[in-house]
């Protein structure tokens, strides 16, 4: 077996520390790993199986270290500077920000759903928006059988999803402060805007999950979202409203999602909740209905960990295919 050389850019961060987290029980064979951050936060160490690593500084350097694959969990203007300095010296990146997702030249991958389009000359790679993420995993199952035509999203994402800023209005909030974070208090509401407004009345979250899930699925379907921000800490909810070309049956899709290691479907009058998907890699999906009016339209509620599923699970995900298809 070969031992690789693994690095985590934003080691500091929420993704980053879960990234961490996630190699420890990884099938990579790490053989030295590489941990960078802001100068500020250069020498202090982190812990992997046992080994107190050094924080590196991030600099246009920091990839003459002998690299397989990198994990990026910094901003989109950061991963622009050094992501493709990393990628072109042949170590293949993973990059968790929105910087590439839309570059037709670069892959954006959910490797149960995509992993195919894959191949040795991607050394730059991106994850997808934590909400499209567990959607399109749901979704996947879907098209195959039935054909999907149309989607609607509605989103209920959890405060982590903005980072530490976001967990700490909802604490701010929750003792009677006024929001520094978000435009309105957090705590005890629901605030109908992630990310900017654009001129079409959408915000930038909206249109990411309708662009990415068109990208991932390799079609263009008719989507439309609303995403939401709500009081919750960690793991995002999708209403998912869902028409195809076929009429659906339910039986055949529910048994495909029973045989999906990586989801967990509820039946019946059971269902999950945020409290279910926080701190596991699962996507779990419930609430499997029929439109009362249309044998072709199918609704699904869908919940993950957004930090996990939704960013660093996903990348090792990533990573593990490389290797094994790439490296091994």
């Amino acid at each position: 077996m070969k031992l690789i050389n693994v690095g985590i850019v934003g080691i500091t961060g929420l993704v980053g520390q879960t990234i961490l987290d996630i190699l420890e029980k990884s099938t990579l064979p790490i053989g030295k790993l590489y941990v960078y951050a802001s100068s500020r936060s250069a020498g202090k160490t982190v812990k992997f199986k046992e080994e107190h690593i050094k924080i590196k500084a991030l600099n246009k350097d920091s990839f003459s270290d002998p690299l397989d694959i990198v994990l990026f969990a910094v901003e989109g203007d950061l991963a622009q500077i050094y992501a493709p300095i990393a990628s072109q010296k042949g170590i293949y990146v993973i990059d968790n920000s929105s910087a590439f997702r839309m570059d037709d030249d670069i892959p954006l991958v959910v490797p149960e759903v995509n992993s195919s389009i894959l191949n040795k000359n991607n050394y730059l790679i991106a994850n997808p928006n934590c909400s499209t993420i567990q959607s399109v995993v749901a979704l996947d199952s879907v098209h195959k059988l039935f054909q999907l035509t149309d989607i609607n999203y509605t989103t209920y994402q959890a405060v982590s999803g903005s980072g530490v800023s976001g967990i700490e209005d909802l604490d701010r909030t929750t003792k009677g402060e006024a929001p520094a974070f978000y435009p309105k208090q957090i705590y005890d509401n629901v605030i109908p805007q992630i990310d900017q407004f654009l001129d079409n009345g959408y915000t930038k979250e909206e249109l990411k999950m309708i662009f990415e899930t068109q990208k991932i699925l390799g079609t263009r379907l008719n989507i439309t979202a609303t995403a939401v921000r709500v009081p919750v800490k960690f793991g995002h909810s999708v209403q998912i409203h869902a028409t195809t070309k076929q009429v659906i049956d339910m039986e055949q899709l529910i048994k495909a999602y029973e045989l999906n290691k990586e989801i967990q479907v509820y039946t019946k009058n059971t269902y999950p909740t945020p409290q279910d998907g926080a701190g596991n890699n699962l996507v779990h999906i419930g609430r499997i209905r029929q439109d009362l009016n249309h044998p072709n339209k199918l609704l699904l509620w869908t919940v993950a960990d957004n930090v996990r599923k939704g960013a660093a699970y996903n990348a090792v995900q990533i990573a593990e295919h490389i290797y094994k298809e790439f490296i091994k």
